[in-house]
């Protein structure tokens, strides 16, 4: 049986439970098929409350991405306006680093229901379950040299950051680099990969998860120390398709403003969204560890940091910790 037949009965019964029984005589097919429908639509991002008694009720059904909604929604001039919407992917990385070496222009974006193989900084993997995030990377062209990709890193969260605070109007950080997060938890990850030629950027691609509407057992248990989700956060789920909007048109407007006066009035707005300046933590840098106070970005994208003999070091690279009880 379909699954949009059995979704559309929850949908015609807001809030009620159906029993089994029932939606077996309603769509006179036998229970174990019900069941099996209901465990394909859990695994397309649907939520159920089970009961023994009641049956079944919808808790939480997700929005679709649709390629020509978005379209219609997008306030940009370039950023997203070719793009492509998939449903399960290895990573939306390799898809668009493989648009980009073909030579997709500028804006070309890639975003996917569901990612197999999402992955993070340091090669970490990336927790993205069907119709409950975003996953997208895109294609960017900036003519500017190699050393300025760590920029676009802070300018991608920055946008970000900024557009979720307006949207949600949760408290929304970023911590050196690039992580987003709510209150001491990770709720975005971004990713950056360049390739160059002569010293210049051929290509860049960019890639963003935010878990925007996953729920607390969408996680495995370890990670809800570290992680939240949107939803989880704000008490209620979001229009995904209004959060992309709403980031592509902030990330256009600073990638224009960091192209025409470069990188210090971007280095001041992550300064002040930033969540690692002016506490003690401990940071971990491929020469060693780092125990310092956080202070302001280096012009190159770097962090400066305070220790506690009182000089100051730029670290281009590490890997920053909790903030430390002092």
């Amino acid at each position: 049986m379909s699954m949009d037949r059995l979704s559309q009965l929850f949908h015609d019964h807001p809030g009620q439970y159906l029993s089994g029984e029932r939606l077996s005589e309603e769509l006179n097919v036998s229970r174990t098929a019900i069941w099996k429908t209901i465990k394909k639509l859990e695994g397309a991002g649907y939520e159920f409350e089970a009961s023994t008694r009641l049956g079944y009720k919808l808790i939480f059904q997700p929005d679709r991405l649709d390629a020509d909604t978005i379209a219609k929604t997008l306030d940009t001039r370039s950023f997203g306006k070719k793009l492509l919407v998939e449903g399960e992917v290895t990573s939306t990385q390799d898809l668009a680093r493989n648009a980009a070496e073909q030579g997709e222009a500028e804006g070309y974006l890639v975003i996917a229901e569901q990612q197999k193989n999402g992955r993070g900084r340091m090669g970490r993997g990336w927790v993205s379950p069907y119709g409950k995030g975003i996953w997208m990377s895109m294609v960017l062209r900036p003519p500017v040299p190699i050393h300025c990709a760590p920029q676009l890193t802070l300018l991608t969260a920055v946008a970000l950051c900024r557009s979720l605070r307006r949207v949600t109007e949760l408290n929304v950080g970023i911590k050196w680099p690039n992580d987003l997060l709510i209150d001491g938890r990770k709720i975005s990850g971004i990713l950056l990969e360049s390739a160059a030629e002569d010293e210049r950027l051929k290509h860049i691609v960019a890639g963003i998860g935010i878990s925007v509407n996953l729920a607390a057992n969408d996680y495995p248990e370890e990670m809800l120390e570290k992680a939240v989700s949107l939803r989880i956060a704000a008490g209620r789920p979001f229009d995904r398709t209004e959060l992309i909007a709403a980031f592509l048109k902030e990330w256009e407007e600073l990638y224009e403003l960091f192209l025409q006066q470069g990188f210090r009035p971007i280095a001041e707005l992550w300064e002040s969204l930033a969540v690692s300046l002016g506490q003690k933590v401990l940071l971990t840098t491929p020469q060693g560890e780092v125990s310092g106070v956080p202070e302001s970005l280096h012009d190159s994208g770097a962090i400066r940091v305070r220790r506690e003999d009182g000089t100051l070091v730029t670290l281009f690279s590490a890997e920053m910790g909790e903030p430390l009880t002092k």
